[in-house]
């Protein structure tokens, strides 16, 4: 059995996808680390490699190809002895992965990857280990999660799967259905990241507002916050994906009034009109978007909405593209992602009529993208000459300059603030009086 002061494997992880994917990371650090293997953060130095990968849509398989390809060359010109593949990659095509790569020396699914210690032992003594059952990973018994030293926000999965039918996605294939963990889980996560020095935790599942219903009879995101609020340490909470259909007024009251939640809801529409809306299974319809969006500009004010919208679906018609725009120039969404629609295996709606051809696709994304460029730089407008909280993350030594972000910004998606006038640790939170607002980013000055 390895032991700590046997171990000299040197162990990467190359994490691709979206956030859920970090999460899982963060758990395989942790193992392999107990486990008494050294982490390193640069493949190159690394002698054994697990590449984490998605499988959402063409794009994103193409990458963790290429990436898989990329670590494997490593396998030629450097220490690399042992390659695992992880993820949604592997949960979808196991047998194409083991068959026509033998550069791979092993394979963990979703619902397996707390078995990735047994799976590199296995590869290295020559053993090609395939761990891909049913994609249903307990997130109720994580003890710890090793996260990167010097970073000062962490995801945080409350929940996995997804019981929605929406005929674009291949999510519940992938993930399983929807399952919530228990408060006291959560909780119990929250405070182990605060011990790490972690100061903002991002709340993420595939439907977040659904929370609790599937455990406790009753939707809880909003007692989940409250209760997350009191973990010492953690001073922003920020929630994603949070579907607009079961958005109460109780989680509304809750955003508002907690000091410690970010005014700041990620929540995904995909589209304006109704008929594609339909044909894409997804509850609700733009008037009941309009007025839950108008009821929480109302309750909290000043607030950061964010969406994401699907160009492109079978079927979407120049007019209706057209009433899209018109939605987004209405509404006025602070920040705006937008995805040209991907025809995937296995989806229901891989088999509509009417698919539009990818030219179309971009044309429309490029329209969209250029509308919410124009929104983006007139809401960020409104914060010159306010004094923001911002949380410093990162300095720039050759501008001499800090970086951070306020509530109104998630990491990595949206915007920065650069900030003049600060001299101490990152991680921290100061007040900053914006002076200069651009597309989507903002400068000034601390107070």
């Amino acid at each position: 059995m390895t032991t700590k002061t046997e171990a000299k494997e040197k162990v990467a992880i190359v994490t691709l996808g979206c956030e859920k994917n970090l999460v899982d990371s963060d758990i395989m650090s942790d193992l392999i680390d107990k486990k008494g293997y050294e982490l390193v953060s640069n493949p190159d130095e690394a002698t054994v490699i697990v590449v984490n990968t998605c499988g959402f849509i063409d794009a994103a398989k193409e990458e963790s190809v290429n990436t898989i390809l990329d670590m494997a060359d490593l396998k030629d010109t450097g220490k690399v002895k042992s390659l695992i593949v992880a993820g949604c990659l592997t949960q979808r095509y196991k047998e194409e992965l083991m068959n026509e790569m033998p550069e791979i020396d092993g394979i963990v699914g979703t619902g397996d990857f707390d078995k990735i210690t047994d799976i590199i032992e296995k590869s290295l003594i020559g053993e090609r280990p395939v761990y891909v059952g049913n994609p249903v990973f307990s997130y109720e018994d994580v003890s710890r999660r090793k996260v990167e030293e010097g970073t000062y926000t962490a995801y945080l999965k409350i929940a996995e799967g997804c019981d929605n039918t929406c005929t674009f996605c291949i999510i519940p294939d992938l993930r399983g259905k929807f399952r919530s963990r228990s408060i006291e889980s959560v909780v119990r996560e929250a405070q182990q990241l605060a011990d790490q020095g972690i100061k903002e935790i991002s709340l993420i599942a595939q439907d977040l507002t659904n929370y609790g219903f599937d455990l406790y009879g009753e939707r809880r995101l909003a007692n989940l916050l409250d209760e997350i609020s009191k973990v010492p340490g953690i001073e922003w909470i920020r929630i994603h994906y949070a579907y607009p259909g079961y958005f109460s007024d109780e989680l509304i009251e809750t955003i508002a009034s907690n000091p410690k939640v970010c005014k700041y809801i990620d929540m995904p529409l995909q589209h304006s009109e109704d008929a594609i809306l339909k044909r894409m299974r997804r509850p609700g319809r733009q008037r009941d978007t309009r007025e839950l969006i108008a009821k929480i500009r109302d309750r909290i004010g000043q607030v950061a909405i964010r969406t994401s919208i699907i160009v492109g679906f079978p079927g979407e018609t120049e007019e209706e593209f057209e009433r899209l725009c018109d939605f987004i120039k209405e509404v006025k969404f602070d920040r705006l992602g937008v995805f040209t629609y991907s025809q995937e295996e296995g989806t229901a709606a891989n088999r509509l009529p009417d698919q539009l051809d990818q030219e179309t696709k971009e044309r429309r994304a490029n329209i969209l993208m250029e509308i919410q460029r124009e929104i983006a730089a007139e809401q960020n407008g409104r914060f010159v000459g306010q004094t923001l909280d911002v949380l410093i993350e990162k300095y720039d030594g050759k501008n001499d300059i800090y970086i951070g972000r306020t509530p109104f910004d998630a990491r990595e998606i949206d915007g920065e603030v650069f900030v003049t006038g600060y001299d101490g640790p990152l991680g921290e939170k100061v007040q900053v009086k914006i002076t200069h607002s651009y597309d989507y980013d903002l400068s000034g000055e601390v107070v």
